[in-house]
This record gives structure tokens, C-alpha cells and sequence, in this order.
């Protein structure tokens, strides 16, 4: 229980109002080398000329907020690489979807620095781009987005918006549509009643798939906001999905899987030891492709299971 770091309190709101603010999650000592992470990735982007966004068109503007965004696994830190992964974050994803088997289906890392663009979005729900159909109501259809805060996000340091349910469905309906700007009216009644999801470093915004929020504009001059995403689900659940992590495995995988624990490999949906998906062959074969990984406790457990059947 050493890693549990979220309150009973935080996972009720989040259920209730699909968004909940979990603050000072994480400690200095674990945010450092992400920082240093990020800046390794994203430094050198700070914009030169600040104001040069201001003659953006609407689709340049658009495409601009997601420039410095990059999917695991990073060209960086091995913090960086696993702070998703982070045991905190798996314990409270476990609790949140009732099952101790879960996938981490999305992480991405996310840099905006004030002048590189107008980060100011629309009201929306990421079941857009979550899943084909629409957020199940089941405990184990659900979805739970960590947004990790690597630096200080107030106001001015663009924090997201959002719209707690109760008080978005009164305005929307239940049908919840992906963007609230596609029926009239909507986006001018949810920025009325918005929420800030402002919290210093080291803090988490834990939020669903189907609650309104809303990207807005870095103010403060010459700073910048470093987040991480990592997104879980129940194993299982084929709805919902985002990264094929082999997709990118001409990326730095070596980042993740030398320095990942069991756990945090399972979560990337590599059968626990013992899964019968492990035998000689599969174990040889995979310690060749990582070779600087441990596999030892896959190679223990396959021992006991040949064991087990010699009796």
C-alpha cells in the first residue's frame, strides 16, 4: 500500500463529477529528471518571436497547439519514459475501474510555451478519439485519464477548464455531444460555469472521457506548462484504444523496458510471468529482441509451471 497516494474522497468526485484535482501527487525528487526530460525534448522550441502567432489563421492556430506533443516511448529520461507508469497512478486507475488488471492504452508528453500559439480550444469530449462508439456505463467500460502536471499550472499558465457532470448535463442533455460548440448555445453556458483545473507541480487532474473540458491560452509571458497523459482502461476492453505501442517500435522501447518493473509491463499489456503465453521459445526470443531488460521472474515462473506439470 506504499504507493497509494490517492483519497477515497478524490475517487468518489471523480466518479460524481467526472474530473477531480489530485494535488501534490507526486514529490519533487520525481519530477526533476522530467523536467530535465522534457526540456531535453522541447527546449529548444521556445518561440523566438511571441507574438508571431498572432497572424495565425484558424487551422494554423489548431495545428500549432499539438506541435510539441510525442507519444511514448520519449527520447529522454528513463523517469519521463515511466512517470505514466508510475505505481501511485497504477493503484489509483486499479480503484477507479474495479479490477487490478488494466492497460495503460495512451501517454504522451505535452509542452506549450506562451507565444507559440493561441491555446484557447472549444468545449469537448475526448470519447471522440477514445473509442468508436460512445463511454460505456459499466465500472469496467469506463476510462480514467491521468494528466500529469510536471511544472506549476495556474491560470496564466493555461490550465485546463472543465465542467463537473452534474452541471454540465443540465445544459447539454445526457447524449453529451463530442464538441459543445456543434449545438448553440452550449459553449456559452459551460464558460460560464467553468472550472479551473489550476494546481501547483507534482499535481494530477484525474478525469473521464465524457466530461466537457477545455484547453486555454498560456498569458504569462515567456512561460511554459510540461504535462504528461497517461490514460488506463480495464484489460479487456477492445472499445477503447488509442496507441498499438509496437506501432512506434523504431522509438527508444530500450527507455521503457530496461527500466520497467513486472507491473508496469503488464500494464502495456505484456502477459504477466507465468501467462501461458511464456515458454521457452517466446521467453529466448524476447530476451534476444531486449537483452538488457530482466527477465528473470518470467524465467522463475517458468521453471515452477514446468514443474507443477512434471507432477
Amino acid at each position: 500500500m506504499a504507493f497509494v497516494r490517492h483519497t477515497t474522497e478524490q475517487l468518489d468526485i471523480w466518479r460524481r463529477d467526472g474530473g477531480a484535482i489530485l494535488d501534490s501527487f507526486f514529490t519533487a525528487d520525481e519530477l526533476a529528471p522530467c523536467v530535465d526530460g522534457m526540456e531535453q525534448m522541447y527546449g529548444h522550441l521556445r518561440p523566438d518571436d511571441p507574438a508571431a502567432c498572432e497572424n495565425f489563421d484558424a487551422k494554423t492556430r489548431y495545428a500549432a497547439q499539438f506541435a510539441n506533443t510525442t507519444d511514448l516511448p520519449f527520447h529522454a529520461t528513463p523517469e519521463l519514459n515511466l512517470i505514466g507508469l508510475h505505481p501511485a497512478l497504477v493503484a489509483c486507475a486499479r480503484e477507479a475501474l474495479g479490477t487490478d488488471d488494466i492497460r495503460m492504452y495512451q501517454c504522451h508528453t505535452w509542452a506549450k510555451f506562451t507565444g507559440q500559439t493561441d491555446f484557447d480550444q472549444p468545449f469537448h469530449c475526448d470519447y471522440k478519439n477514445h473509442t468508436l462508439t460512445v463511454p460505456g456505463e459499466g465500472e469496467l467500460d469506463r476510462t480514467i485519464n491521468f494528466m500529469i502536471y510536471l511544472t506549476d499550472v495556474t491560470d496564466k499558465h493555461g490550465a485546463i477548464h472543465y465542467v463537473p457532470v452534474p452541471e454540465s448535463d443540465p445544459i447539454t442533455g445526457p447524449m453529451r455531444p463530442q464538441f459543445a460548440g456543434e449545438t448553440s448555445g452550449y459553449e456559452a453556458q459551460l464558460r460560464a460555469i467553468e472550472r479551473s483545473g489550476a494546481a501547483p507541480a507534482g499535481s494530477v487532474f484525474a478525469y473521464g472521457i465524457d466530461v466537457f473540458h477545455r484547453g486555454t491560452n498560456l498569458t504569462l509571458p515567456d512561460a511554459h506548462r510540461f504535462t504528461v497523459t497517461a490514460s488506463y482502461k480495464a484489460a479487456g476492453n477492445d472499445q477503447i484504444g488509442w496507441s498499438a505501442w509496437p506501432r512506434f517500435f523504431r522509438e527508444p522501447w530500450h527507455l521503457v523496458m530496461d527500466n520497467a518493473s513486472v507491473e508496469q509491463r503488464t500494464c502495456l499489456g505484456i502477459p504477466a510471468p507465468g501467462d501461458p503465453f511464456w515458454t521457452e521459445l517466446t521467453l529466448a526470443r524476447t530476451r534476444d529482441r531486449w537483452p538488457n531488460s530482466d527477465w528473470s521472474a518470467y524465467d522463475k515462473a517458468l521453471v515452477t509451471s514446468s514443474t507443477d506439470n512434471a507432477c
